[in-house]
């Protein structure tokens, strides 16, 4: 678990009504494309990676729930470990347990799939509560929304990358902003 200071520990890291009022034009996560499956794919396994087994979290929503399928089924097909799955809703008390479970196994690396307000909800809870890394995170084109990384609040999803439903790549930095590299070009 994370050493937290007294008065870190004493506030909630829930995300107020207001700020959720504020955010309420976030879009729903779109389905997944090949292109975007691939990308992540390729940044899971760049050479240097050496990601074997991953954890898979994401949001109860159609698209969410398709994408980690879609992952689960191309990531064990060569060869990697999916140690564990973890749902949660768009709205909870705490997010504790989604939380506890999400990092229990220890993996490699995380996979996200999920609604922007929800998973600033738990990447909250997952910096407050326990020792989760965004910089071994990943994620699909759903969550390459500047705001995202603003409604989370400084250096909570510092590090988190992922992919674009056109297959180029994204990566939080500090200070709120995400930037996005092109496709790879394919030479044949």
């Amino acid at each position: 678990m994370s050493i937290l200071t007294e008065r870190e520990s004493s506030r909630s890291p829930l995300i107020g009504a207001a700020e959720q009022a504020a955010h309420a034009d976030l879009p729903a996560p779109a389905p997944h494309t090949d292109a975007e499956l691939a990308a992540l794919i390729g940044l899971l396994t760049q050479p240097k990676a050496r990601i074997e087994t991953v954890t898979i979290g994401h949001g109860r929503d159609t698209a969410s729930r398709a994408a980690a399928e879609a992952f689960t089924a191309a990531w064990t097909a060569r060869g990697g470990t999916v140690l564990t799955t973890v749902s949660w809703p768009e709205t909870a008390a705490s997010w504790l347990r989604p939380a506890i479970r999400l990092t229990a196994a220890a993996p490699d690396a995380w996979v996200l799939a999920a609604a922007p307000l929800g998973l600033a909800q738990m990447a909250r809870r997952l910096r407050h509560s326990t020792d989760w890394d965004p910089a071994r995170s990943y994620a699909f084109a759903s969550l390459q929304d500047s705001r995202v990384p603003a409604l989370a609040g400084d250096d909570v999803l510092h590090g988190l990358r992922g992919a674009t439903a056109d297959g180029a790549t994204w990566e939080d930095v500090r200070h709120r902003w995400v930037t996005t590299c092109p496709p790879a070009e394919v030479t044949a």
